[in-house]
C-alpha cells in the first residue's frame, strides 16, 4: 500500500466508506470498555466514532499512510485520552493478546497476501475476541476497472502501464473462509454483499482522484489531471447518469465477523 495519499482530499471524498463503516458497526453491540484496534484507519473519522462508543476502553488506529496518521492524530487524538494512532503495516501487526475487537473497513483489498494480516489479527486478539472486517470483494468496481483499462490501453498512457499488475485484491468468501481457518478465526458471518455507490459526476471524480492511486500515480505528475479526465470521459461514455444526474457504481463488499478460536 505504498502510495502517496492526500489525507485531506481523501477525507472530503470518502462519504461512502464512512457510511459503510457505520453500517458495519451497527451489526455489533459494544459494552463501552473494550480495547479495539482499527486496521487501516485512514483519516481517523471512524476510529473517533468507535472511541466515543467505548469511553471506558481504549482504541488504537493504524494505517500505512503517514499523512493519514498525521491528520488523524491532529484532528482527534489530542482531545481523547483513550484514542491513539500509529503508522504501521497491516501485514506485520505488532500486538499480542491486546484487543477485544479488531475492526477494518475499506482497507484490506489493498493488501496482496491476506494470510499474514489475518494471522496478525488473530495474534492481536484476546482469547474469544472478534474480528469485524469489510473490504472490496470479488467483482468489486468492475465498471470503473473496465473504464480505466480501456483508458490506459490508449496513447499516450499505454507506455506507463506496459508492465502493470493489479494492485486491488478482491477475494471471494469461499477462499477467505480457508484463510480464516488457518489463522484460527471462526466466522459466524462471511459473505459477499452488493452495494450501490452513488455520486454526482464531480463527486465521482473526487472519489476516483483520491482512491485510485495505483493507476494515477503511474503517470507523471504533470500529466495526471489529463489522465483522470480521460478516465472520466470513458466512464461517462460507458455508464449513464440517472434522472437525478448521478452515477450508480456497482460495488461488492466482502464482510465477516469471526471469533478467535
Amino acid at each position: 500500500m505504498g502510495y502517496q495519499w492526500n489525507a485531506k482530499d481523501y477525507s472530503k471524498n470518502a462519504s461512502a466508506q464512512f457510511k459503510w463503516a457505520m453500517e458495519l458497526l451497527d451489526t455489533i453491540t459494544l459494552t463501552g470498555n473494550e480495547a479495539i484496534l482499527d486496521v487501516g484507519c485512514g483519516d481517523g473519522k471512524i476510529t473517533h466514532v468507535i472511541s466515543e462508543a467505548v469511553p471506558e476502553g481504549r482504541v488504537v488506529g493504524m494505517d500505512s499512510s503517514e499523512d493519514m496518521i498525521g491528520l488523524a492524530q491532529d484532528t482527534y487524538a489530542d482531545n481523547e485520552p483513550q484514542l491513539s494512532f500509529y503508522h504501521g503495516d497491516a501485514s506485520n501487526l505488532p500486538h499480542e493478546y491486546e484487543f477485544d475487537l479488531v475492526f477494518s473497513n475499506a482497507c484490506l483489498h489493498w493488501v496482496q497476501d491476506h494470510r499474514p494480516v489475518l494471522a496478525g489479527i488473530a495474534r492481536a486478539l484476546k482469547p474469544g475476541g472478534h474480528a469485524l472486517l469489510q473490504m472490496g470483494g470479488k467483482g468489486n468496481v468492475q465498471t470503473v476497472r473496465t473504464a480505466v483499462y480501456e483508458t490506459f490501453a490508449r496513447d499516450p498512457w499505454q507506455p506507463y502501464f506496459a508492465d502493470y499488475v493489479s494492485s486491488h485484491f478482491f477475494h471471494g468468501d469461499e477462499e477467505y473462509g480457508g484463510w480464516l481457518e488457518e489463522a484460527g478465526l471462526t466466522p459466524s458471518r462471511l459473505s459477499l454483499i452488493p452495494k450501490d455507490m452513488v455520486h454526482t459526476p464531480d463527486e465521482f471524480e473526487g472519489w476516483f482522484r483520491t482512491t485510485w492511486l495505483p493507476y494515477i500515480q503511474r503517470v507523471p505528475e504533470e500529466q495526471r489531471e489529463a489522465f483522470i479526465k480521460d478516465c472520466m470521459d470513458v466512464y461517462q461514455k460507458n455508464n449513464a447518469l440517472d434522472d437525478a444526474g448521478k452515477y450508480h457504481t456497482p460495488m461488492v463488499r466482502l464482510e465477516l465477523y469471526a471469533q478467535k478460536s
